[in-house]
């Protein structure tokens, strides 16, 4: 009977045969980032798996009552809240609608930069860039005083223009009108990363493939979505994943224009929901399990999307 090969001697053949086949080169280049990506999430991430399957409160924190373990104690509270159900839908709708807001607000800045001058289309990227820039801290602490009941220039300039029911208006008393302003502060300083990069998709299409449709007598419009849409897909798809998962974890602009979740919760998200299980009330099992949850959603969501367009043949 022959004695099997030791596993570093195994674990060396299959090397050289990577090698040798060329497969193991792309992963040597990608070994330093996944090394970081490691070391920055995969610890992170496991340490928020596990503090969730335990009953983790302020006594832990200080050490006047042991760890105890509870499983699917914490996921089963969580699933049993009508809140949480309802913060849920608060986040899927708001986060639509952002990606939704970014998207065309991106898309028809980076249509419009093809069609300006080179000096006016570099002030445009420059105002852009700058938006996207500013820390979302600053960016919300502007918008709110833009949009102050008393001192807010936008009730200023409206009620100076004829709309009295604007004097002492307050954007953030109600749900929707809440939402609708921090919605136009998130596509403020998320659309110039969407225009940016679909602007660089729209100039890598060879214009000889454009010309070639107008001589076959395309218009615009159809030139447009038969010919240029097709070839940013690849892009969209970029631009889209990376808005969705920005958009679903959105804490800092709906904590501070909304002052930690609006009247009654009725602003609140997932991020923040979370903060205010876990440093609010003192419930760091609970809050850890909704950011598993969230982690989840986000990874199915992102899952789904490029399914979706691997089987249209859009993406590789």
């Amino acid at each position: 009977m022959a004695t099997p090969a030791p596993p570093l001697r195994v674990a060396g053949r299959a090397l050289a045969r990577l090698r040798r086949s060329g497969r193991l080169e792309p992963w040597m280049y990608l070994a330093p980032a996944l090394a970081v990506l490691g070391a920055l999430l995969v610890y992170p991430l496991y340490q928020l798996v596990l503090v969730s399957f335990y009953d983790y409160r302020q006594p832990q924190v200080t050490g006047v009552e042991p760890l105890r373990f509870i499983g699917w104690e914490n996921y089963r509270e969580l699933l049993a809240d009508p809140q949480f159900w309802e913060v849920l839908a608060n986040t899927v709708g708001f986060a639509a609608a952002c990606v939704a807001g970014t998207i065309a607000v991106g898309g028809t800045l980076a249509v419009l930069a093809t069609r300006l001058s080179a000096w006016v289309r570099t002030l445009l990227f420059l105002a852009a860039l700058g938006a996207w820039a500013t820390p979302a801290v600053t960016g919300s602490a502007v918008w709110l005083f833009l949009f102050d009941p008393s001192l807010g220039p936008v009730n200023q300039a409206l009620t100076a223009l004829g709309f009295t029911g604007f004097e002492g208006h307050s954007w953030t008393y109600t749900k929707w009108s809440a939402f609708g302003l921090v919605l136009s502060q998130v596509v403020w300083c998320s659309f110039p990363f969407v225009m940016v990069t679909l602007y660089a998709g729209i100039r890598a299409i060879p214009g000889e493939v454009i010309e070639a449709a107008r001589l076959d007598g395309a218009s615009t419009r159809r030139i447009a979505l038969s010919v240029m849409l097709p070839m940013l897909r690849p892009a969209m798809a970029v631009v889209t994943i990376q808005s969705i998962i920005w958009d679903f974890k959105i804490f800092t602009q709906i904590y501070i224009i909304t002052g930690g979740g609006g009247i009654a919760g009725q602003n609140l998200v997932l991020n923040v929901y979370a903060y205010q299980q876990a440093f609010a009330a003192g419930e760091y099992g609970l809050g850890s399990a909704i950011g598993v949850v969230t982690t989840l959603l986000l990874l199915v969501i992102s899952l789904l999307y490029l399914r979706a367009l691997r089987r249209r043949g859009e993406v590789l």
